[in-house]
This record gives structure tokens, sequence and C-alpha cells, in this order.
């Protein structure tokens, strides 16, 4: 293969290099084209075929069905990882030791408790006020309470903001939820591990002892690994481009959330419930709406079935399958709900018209079905995948600020008017 690209524009021929990653992928550098061409410019809507950077963190291939983490294999981290370790490897770039893993989960208990006022925050939110909204918000507020920005090049100050935030990250998603069901705002402890504690603190109550079930445990663990990070998708290039402006990573991360928010990106999984209560509201016949969504000329649309970057099927839908599975079987949940998306699952896995187009059930199916069975409402389904994503989006802000980019500023295509006069008001 040649090492540029042609593009005729006209009578005139450009040259542009290729760039090669690490895994074959190809794309064509064109940082040079408005200025060669004299102005000409790309326009890629949705960015589907633009790539923003170059980047170490996650590798992903849609077509086989491919995710890695720093090189590691999801299937591999899922089975034998905890969410920690995941995370210290997304930031760091590789698997901590046992020394270097025990001293961060140290530090970010060390840096786990909120600052007092950042409850009357949380306080002034009435309880109808939507939890990504709450947490987008919480966690813009953390800078007023960490005014000093960040020095990238320091490995010590970087390390001390990332200990931070994921100490801190898991009492506002905690405090999000009992806000909203008008439980006391608490801590976890320090006797127990991340995960446990994040369990802990959302569902413990006033008066009682919280004991950590180890299934619920080890599917929450799987779910925050799954979610960790999956390339360039909405949210992430917003916290990179955010951060590209030296937007501090706390206010990054806000504006993260808030691109998560949205239905097409994190609330998928929120989508999926609302789904599923529709059918249960009808009737919860599944047949009934397996027809429906074979029918091209039906709006209606299966939720949490396919994956627009996953063509083939989505790896991480096969491990928490499994874990849905051992969570439903646990706690002996009697739900219609779950009952109908059990029956859409088992219709979709052996209608020929779901196979041949390969629309299997999507990470957001599972991790709705799981979300529900534990008893997290499904406001807070998008705040769970939050939580999941944080080092993901710390390792790419990280990565972008260490790479030092050039601030985000996309082009455009002007279609408005012309130059006209201005007319007076009388006139017009």
């Amino acid at each position: 293969m040649s090492d540029t690209a042609k593009l005729q524009i006209g009578d005139k021929s450009y040259e542009f290099p290729l760039v090669r990653g690490t895994e074959n992928e190809v794309a064509i550098n064109i940082k040079t084209l408005r200025t060669v061409t004299n102005g000409v410019i790309t326009i890629d809507p949705g960015f589907k075929n633009t790539g923003s950077c170059e980047s170490a963190v996650t590798f992903l291939d849609g077509e086989k069905g491919v995710l890695r983490y720093r090189g590691y294999s999801i299937e591999e981290l899922a089975e034998k990882a905890d969410f920690l370790e995941v995370a210290y490897a997304l930031i760091f770039g590789d698997l901590p030791t046992k020394e270097q893993l025990d001293k961060f989960h140290t530090d970010i208990k060390s840096k786990s408790v909120v600052d007092d006022d950042i409850k009357k925050i949380v306080d002034a939110f009435p309880k109808t006020a939507h939890p990504m909204g709450v947490l987008s918000s919480l966690t813009s507020a953390l800078t007023a309470f960490n005014p000093t920005s960040v020095n990238v090049e320091s490995t010590e100050d970087m390390y001390n903001s990332v200990v931070k935030i994921m100490g801190k990250f898991p009492v506002l998603v905690a405090w999000t939820m009992r806000k909203k069901q008008g439980l006391p705002l608490n801590y976890g402890s320090k006797s127990l591990g991340y995960v446990e504690n994040v369990l802990k603190m959302m569902f413990e109550q006033p008066n009682e002892d919280y004991v950590v079930n180890p299934i619920i445990k080890n599917a929450l663990d799987k779910l925050l690994i799954l979610h960790g990070d999956h390339e360039q998708n909405c949210s992430t290039s917003t916290v990179r481009i955010v951060g590209s402006s030296h937007a501090g990573l706390f206010a990054s991360l806000s504006a993260g959330i808030s691109a998560l928010w949205g239905p097409l990106h994190g609330g998928a999984n929120q989508a999926v419930l609302e789904m599923l209560e529709a059918i249960k509201a009808d009737g919860g016949d599944t047949k009934k709406y397996m027809a429906k969504a074979k029918d091209k000329n039906d709006p209606f649309r299966l939720m949490g079935f396919g994956h627009r970057v996953y063509k083939n099927f989505d790896p991480r839908a096969k491990i928490i399958k499994a874990a849905a599975d051992d969570v439903l079987n646990d706690l002996g949940v009697n739900d219609p709900i779950l009952d109908i998306a059990r029956g859409l699952e088992q219709e979709a896995l052996n209608d020929p018209y779901f196979v041949e187009r390969k629309l299997y059930p999507n990470v957001d199916f599972y991790s709705g079905i799981i979300y529900r069975a534990m008893g997290i409402p499904v406001e807070m389904f998008t705040v769970m995948f939050a939580l999941g994503r944080l080092p993901g989006w710390i390792a790419q802000w990280k990565e972008m600020r260490l790479g030092k980019e050039p601030i985000g500023r996309p082009r455009q295509i002007y279609i408005g008017e012309n130059e006209r006069p201005f007319v007076e008001i009388e006139n017009r």
C-alpha cells in the first residue's frame, strides 16, 4: 500500500500522508488540507469517518466484535480483574502490581470525603430533578472546592487528582440516588473494597447494617468494567474537546456526564426499561412486539438490540448475560418486566430475522435488567454508566493533555444568506 493518498480537485492534485495504527487501521492525515488547497475542507456529519486523535487507550473493531483496554481483552479483564485494577490500567497504561493497587485503593479511600458544603448543594435540588443533571452539577461543583488547576506535567499532581475524583465520584453517585429516595447521605467504610462501598453507600438503610451480596457485587464489578471506555464516543470526545481548551478535569468530566445523558448514548439502558414498561402496559405480548419490530411500516423500535458500532455482536453482552442470569437466579425476583425481557431475549436469539441481521441483545439490554433486579431506579441507570466510564474519561483527558493536542475547533460549510443590506426598523 502507498504511504500517501491523492486528492483531485478540478485540475489540481494533492497528496496527503497515511497514518497507520498498531492494529493496522489506516487514516488520511489531512491537517494541511485547508492550507494547501486555499480553503477546501471535508464535511463529515457526526464525524463518522473522521479520526479526531491518535489514542493508546482503547481498541475497538466493530466488525469482528473486539474490545481491548490498553491491549488487554475485555473478556480477560471481566473474568480475572476487578474494576479498580481496570481503572488503573486505563488511566496509567498497565495493570497494577499488588503494591500499586493497594496504594491506589488506600489513596482513593483517603480522598473519599466530600466537602460538607456539597451536601447543601444536594439539598437544594428538588426530588424531581433527574439524577444525571444532579450528578453533572455536583461534579462541576467540585471545581469550586478544588480551585487549583491540575499540573498535567507533574506525575504527582496528576495522580493526586485521579485518586481525588475516583474517591469522591462514587459518593456523588450514591448521594444522587439517596436524595431522590429521601434517605440520609452517607459514606462508605475503609474496610470495604471500591465496588462494595458503592453498594453500601447506595443501599444501606439507616436502621440496619448493609451486607454485601457477592453475586450482586460481582455483577456490578463486571458492569463497571464493561463500561470503562469505548473509544471516541460522544461523551469521551466531549471530555477531550472540552479539555482541549485547558478546562480543568472536573469541568471536563461534568461535560462528559451531560453528553452521556442523552437517550442515544448512555440513556439507552433506561430506554430499554421504558420500552419494557410500555410492552407490559399493553398486555406483555412479546410476540406482538417482535412482529412490530420486523414491520418496516411500524414506528416501534426495539431498544437494546444490535449496536451502531458492533456489526457482528457486542462482546460485552456475552459477558454480562451470564452475570444477569446469576443475579436473577440468586435474587429470585418475581417481576413481570424482567419476564418480558427474558421473553424478548429468547425470541431474538432464535428468530431467523434477528439472527440473520445480527440483532442480538446488547450490553444496554442486560445492564438494564441487572440494575432493575438490584433495585436501582430506572433514572439512575445512566448514572451507573457514568460511574463505570469515569476511568476512561480520565484516561482520555490525561492522554489529550499530555499529548499537547490543539484546541478542538471544527469547521463548517456556511449555507445561510449572502451579504445583504441592513434595513431600518421602520422599513421592515
